[in-house]
């Protein structure tokens, strides 16, 4: 997809880029798209839809990032952390998926643009043990909110945050969580191309002993 179309298209969402940012994404979906014809990596196929779903819907999360070190729990094919470590170079990303395929294309596409702060992990988030804990864990339509804090919950450390990517606003899976230990706030994210208040995301954090 032409760089100057994705420029655009981010420029919309009113933050700013590194130089270079705009033919990284450009790159990135030209591989998806490759990869998508061989494997089957993502059910998104038209480019701009691919714009839309992939890059533009990833980067919305960009301005709840909390701290330098970030883990993409159920990162699929690289979303949302690959967008996001383009944009956020300074930040040190682990993204995380049990599909081989899939993190097979994240090391493919760390490697083509050179994202040194990117590193790609297959494992299940309940058996990963990499011995500290993150400042942002991040997670886009991967689970229920009961089970993401079962699977993924240890993985944030003591003043980070858990931030559930969802659709439309989650009231069940919020009634869910309550009497647990974690605070949780919801806010609404525009993404430029999809229907208004069609994107939310959850921001949890844990609720100290003193506290509660």
């Amino acid at each position: 997809m032409r760089a100057q179309a994705i420029q655009t298209a981010i420029d919309s969402l009113g933050q700013t880029f590194p130089e270079g940012a705009a033919g990284k994404f450009s790159t990135l979906l030209d591989e998806l798209g490759k990869w998508n014809r061989r494997v089957n990596l993502t059910a998104v196929r038209d480019p701009s839809e691919m714009l839309t779903a992939h890059i533009l819907d990833s980067l919305v999360a960009r301005p709840l990032l909390h701290g330098r070190t970030v883990l993409d729990v159920g990162t699929g094919a690289g979303f949302p952390g690959l967008p996001l470590a383009i944009a956020e170079p300074e930040r040190q990303f682990t993204l995380l998926d049990r599909n081989n395929k899939k993190i097979m294309f994240v090391q493919h596409m760390a490697g083509l643009l050179g994202l040194g702060n990117v590193t790609a992990i297959k494992g299940r988030s309940e058996d990963y043990a990499p011995g500290q804990r993150f400042d942002t864990v991040i997670a886009r339509a991967l689970a229920a909110l009961p089970r993401l804090v079962e699977i993924a919950g240890q993985h944030v450390g003591e003043d980070g945050v858990f931030v559930a990517l969802k659709g439309r606003y989650p009231a069940e899976e919020i009634e869910q969580i309550s009497g647990q230990p974690w605070s949780h706030v919801v806010m609404e994210l525009e993404v430029p191309g999809l229907e208004a208040r069609s994107r939310h995301a959850v921001l949890l954090r844990r609720v100290s002993s003193a506290a509660s």
